[in-house]
């Protein structure tokens, strides 16, 4: 039995919550009657509040996110049908910002911001029968040296199956209208060392999987090389994930980050468009020739992982404009791009531009556009489309070099958006597609469209496929020859990053 239960709803069961584990190692002498229960989106809400009710909780703390505000919803109200003496705390960004855009509004408290000590006072309150009379609970921003650190807190079980969370700052120095964390402006550091000897209490603990949460982790160049050297001096296999600006690179965090052997460094770099008057629209900071230096860097003298980002439906941006983004993009790096579709986030600035465009988004989460004055709905849907079959077919890593095929004469959207018009006509779907399908549509696509011969063809998209070393081909492409040799096994928290480097 637990008094105070701290629940959410991961995207899935490989994420943890570092906000849970930021509550709970702050609630001081009412830890010893709190518990951290998990769940996942796929989870069924009503198994989960049963999972709840069994611990007979006093207060029950939520965290609502954009990837779970509907789920969060139901279970508040389920919650409140048959159990309304308990009392219910919605925390998160969706939770956060009024007027809230899925129903709440049977929750008995909302803690807006940091909640890392606010949580603990309203508990406190309610213990000493003392409960405020607002319902809103405006946190100010927490001094990041006077609260505990939650690392101690992931479990067993967490350090074994799931990625760790981690981080080393809140806020951000940038103020792109599109994104939470411009709304924090001062960026506030973790005090290093201390930082430092929790990373190595983890890396004791057996974890070798840490997601830096930080917006902007190569900021701070001194900091950021410090970490650097944290993971250079362990044994190899990990891996890290950091985001990183485009354009602060400088040679002793270039000279740090060609070290890293293959498959163990990601870095998330942040571009969304290349186009500078939507970036100034935007207020997104751009620099293209620092950009194209630092990709050209990364790309051919590390072994890092990359992952950009592009945006789709920003406002004032056409398709013409994007394409040559993705054209651009791809010529100064054949890394991972990711193709975002553009969100409202609650509290974010973005919707001054909503008149001006005609911008319309789904009322529904992840509040998704769904047109504009540029990008009729139709042509946007199919955009949708486009950015799912590139993730499944470019950004996978299944088919690096088959799938250049598609981008004559360096025309990688158009080349692209026939392949995705295409295949959707074909399977009508964008999900449930089986490796052996998408390879054997391709390939089909490939001859019958692009006139490219079989016996060419075949050997490429084999060598792709077998990039993986237990993987049987699709009958299609079978030989009677052995398909695969018996390789070194290696470890299965960053499979998609082991297929890029392989090539």
């Amino acid at each position: 039995m637990s008094d105070i239960i701290l629940c959410t709803f991961n995207a899935r069961y490989t994420h943890s919550s570092i906000g849970l584990r930021c509550l709970f190692a702050n609630l001081k002498e009412l830890q010893e009657s709190a518990k951290i229960i998990e769940f996942t989106i796929n989870s069924s809400v009503e198994d989960a509040v049963e999972q709840v009710l069994r611990e007979n909780p006093k207060i029950v703390g939520i965290g609502a996110y954009i990837w779970n505000a509907v789920e969060v919803g139901d279970f508040i109200k389920i919650i409140k049908s048959v159990a309304p003496h308990i009392i219910i705390v919605t925390g998160g960004p969706e939770a956060s910002y009024f007027p809230h855009r899925v129903d709440f509004s049977l929750s008995d408290y909302f803690v807006q911001g940091e909640g890392d000590v606010a949580f603990y006072e309203l508990c406190r309150d309610i213990y000493d029968e003392n409960p405020p009379k607002n319902k809103i609970i405006k946190a100010p921003m927490v001094d990041l040296s006077q609260v505990k650190l939650p690392y101690r807190y992931y479990s067993d079980e967490d350090v074994a199956h799931r990625y760790i969370y981690v981080e080393a700052s809140r806020g951000c120095p940038y103020s792109c209208e599109f994104c939470l964390s411009s709304l924090d402006k001062k960026v506030r550091n973790i005090d290093i060392d201390i930082f430092l000897k929790e990373l190595q209490i983890l890396w004791d603990r057996g974890v070798r999987s840490f997601k830096f949460i930080d917006r902007t982790f190569n900021q701070g160049i001194e900091r950021a090389n410090r970490f650097m050297d944290f993971f250079l001096s362990k044994e190899p296999p990990y891996f890290i994930h950091f985001e990183v600006v485009p354009d602060n690179f400088p040679s002793s965090l270039k000279e740090r980050i060609k070290q890293f052997p293959p498959a163990s460094l990601q870095l998330e770099v942040g571009i969304q468009t290349l186009n500078p008057e939507i970036s100034n629209t935007i207020y997104r900071k751009l620099n293209i020739e620092k950009i194209q230096r630092n990709l050209n860097f990364l790309d051919n003298e590390t072994k890092a992982h990359l992952h950009v980002d592009l945006i789709v439906g920003l406002p004032g941006e056409s398709l013409e404009s994007f394409g040559k983004n993705l054209d651009m993009l791809y010529s100064m790096t054949k890394c991972e791009i990711q193709i975002g579709i553009l969100k409202k986030l609650s509290g974010t600035t973005i919707d001054r531009h909503d008149k001006i465009y005609g911008m319309i988004y789904s009322s529904k989460p992840p509040y998704d556009i769904l047109q504009n004055d540029l990008i009729p709905y139709e042509m946007m849907q199919k955009m949708k489309r486009f950015a799912r079959f590139w993730d499944l077919v470019y950004n996978s890593g299944n088919f690096k070099k088959s799938v250049t095929y598609l981008f004559a004469e360096g025309k990688i959207y158009d080349g692209f958006f026939a392949f995705s018009e295409w295949i959707f006509a074909q399977t009508l779907s964008t999900w449930q597609i089986s490796l052996d399908r998408l390879a054997k549509l391709l390939f089909d696509y490939i001859v019958n469209a692009l006139h490219v011969s079989k016996d060419e063809l075949k050997p490429i998209m084999t060598k792709d496929l077998l990039v993986v070393e237990t993987r049987k081909l699709p009958k299609f492409l079978r030989y009677d020859t052995k398909e695969t040799e018996k390789k070194e096994k290696r470890p299965s928290f960053n499979k998609r990053q082991l297929k890029h480097s392989a090539h």
